[in-house]
């Protein structure tokens, strides 16, 4: 008996030690991949007068209500004669069209037709100020005020810092003589903010019934992110190749109702109550895989030594590492759909016990699932005699395709960043949100979305929120980027 135990004690003691050292091994061997070198680009721009130009766009109220009858015509028209103004050479070289009435969509003609064309995309109109918080701005949202190097007010970073760095680089490549070999569009979207049907949809009808197939499109998205991944030191630059979908169910309660004051053991809000926390409880199955797993696998590289071996060896660790990713919001929306309950209602009176509770959840629909298979996942969960799931109408969008991170347009745009910025860590992504390349898409054999401006943590809340702004050089750099994204991208026999 002694023999076997002691047998049996050397046997786990090898294999822990094997095990031990595939671990070291693993970690110590997930480090940076070498990139071919990039020579660094010089561009000279005038930093202040771009710095006015976007504080000058900022000032137009080109703001996109739910409600139609709230939309302010003459700030749009303002914002299309300012731009027709301020940037004379692109509208005496470019061929401009309007779709949607205000979207503004830009035909650069290159020189050789047999190129496949490109398209860079931007937004100009912008969401409303929440009522009661413009007091809470450091500069009034709509004052456009350069104050210490930084540009604030309402679309400083979605998205009207983006049309005016395209401006701004067609501009600078016009003034310098260039001609772009493969024809390069740009579209100026009206109405993104509710969904681009109008203007973006418009253009890609557009461009379809012209045949044209993009090689690729560069929408807003992602930014070099700085601080936003624990441990990952320089600027990770996440270069969204996907977005996700969305799908909004009303979660409903049924009781009979009645008064206040002779309430049932559980009342629709209660029993409603108790769906909802099931629902937060159990979200949508993710997990690293596919695309997620990509992006996980490029940034931990440049993680602490703890971080790299759970990574590297997920094959041990990777219950641990979901866990610890899902813990935070950042990379748990890399990870699944996510699950947000964000309206309630339920009685029209205090006394009055509600027959019908009412949850409206928003699903952001990660690629590896379906509208359908979301409505199934919640009803398996929560539907019952007294529970009902009803799907919104017109709320299932599906996520993307999965656009490809080894095809040229995705390298053009990498040595562009890596150009501009130097070290950076360039990772394929995934966008959260929408974007008008829900629509552009569809005409395009690869759909992008990155803007080439650097975000951190402390810029997140003036998205859709307070006191959004864009520092002065970092709005330039973004030039610089387009610059040559622009310059690679249009002659792509030269790069």
């Amino acid at each position: 008996m002694y023999l076997i135990v002691k047998i049996f004690v050397i046997s786990l003691s090898a294999v822990v030690s094997a095990m031990v050292v595939i671990v070291l091994v693993r970690t110590l061997l997930h480090t940076p991949v070498d990139m071919p070198a990039v020579e660094p680009q010089t561009i000279n721009i005038d930093e202040a007068a771009i710095a006015e130009h976007l504080a000058e766009a900022i000032r137009f109220r080109t703001v996109s209500h739910q409600r139609s009858e709230e939309f302010q015509a003459d700030q749009f028209e303002g914002f299309i004669a300012w731009a027709d103004a301020t940037y004379p050479e692109v509208h005496q070289t470019m061929e401009l069209s309007r779709h949607g009435d205000y979207t503004l969509l830009y035909r650069w003609q290159g020189s050789d037709p047999g190129l496949q064309p490109i398209l860079l995309t931007a937004h100009y109109d912008v969401v409303p100020v929440i009522p009661g918080s413009e007091t809470d701005w450091r500069h009034p949202p709509f004052a456009g005020v350069i104050d210490e190097d930084v540009i604030w007010g309402r679309g400083a970073l979605d998205d009207k810092s983006a049309v005016i760095a395209q401006f701004e680089a067609a501009t600078h490549l016009l003034r310098a003589g260039f001609t772009p070999q493969r024809t390069i569009y740009f579209s100026f979207g009206h109405d993104e903010e509710v969904g681009g049907s109008q203007g973006a949809g418009s253009v890609t009808s557009h461009l379809a019934a012209e045949g044209v197939q993009l090689a690729w499109s560069l929408d807003e998205g992602s930014f070099l992110l700085r601080g936003m991944l624990p441990g990952v030191e320089p600027l990770l630059a996440a270069i969204n190749v996907a977005e996700k979908g969305s799908v909004t169910l009303q979660v409903v309660a049924l009781s009979a109702g009645g008064h206040s004051s002779m309430p049932p053991k559980h009342t629709a809000v209660g029993i409603l109550a108790e769906a909802i926390t099931k629902l937060e409880n159990n979200p949508v199955p993710g997990g690293l895989s596919g695309l997620s797993a990509q992006m996980f696998d490029t940034a931990s590289r440049y993680m602490s030594f703890s971080y790299r071996m759970l990574f590297a060896n997920q094959w041990l660790f990777g219950a641990i590492l979901e866990d610890q990713l899902s813990s935070v919001n950042f990379s748990n929306a890399m990870l699944r759909t996510t699950t947000a309950p964000t309206m309630l209602a339920g009685s029209v009176k205090v006394n009055v016990l509600p027959i019908e509770a009412i949850a409206t959840v928003n699903f952001r629909v990660h690629p590896r699932d379906t509208v359908a298979s979301i409505v199934e996942h919640v009803r398996s969960l929560v539907e019952s005699e007294n529970v009902e799931v009803r799907l919104a109408a017109g709320s299932g969008r599906a996520a993307s395709a999965v656009s490809s991170w080894e095809a040229p347009g995705f390298a053009v745009i990498e040595r562009a960043i890596r150009e501009v910025y130097g070290e950076v860590v360039v990772t394929p992504g995934l966008m959260i949100a929408g974007s008008d390349s829900r629509h552009y898409g569809k005409v395009a054999d690869n759909a992008y979305r990155f803007n080439p401006m650097v975000v951190s943590q402390d810029d997140i809340t003036g998205f859709h929120g307070t006191n959004e702004k864009i520092g002065v050089h970092n709005l330039a750099q973004g030039v610089r980027t387009y610059v040559r994204i622009l310059t690679l991208g249009g002659t792509p026999r030269s790069g």
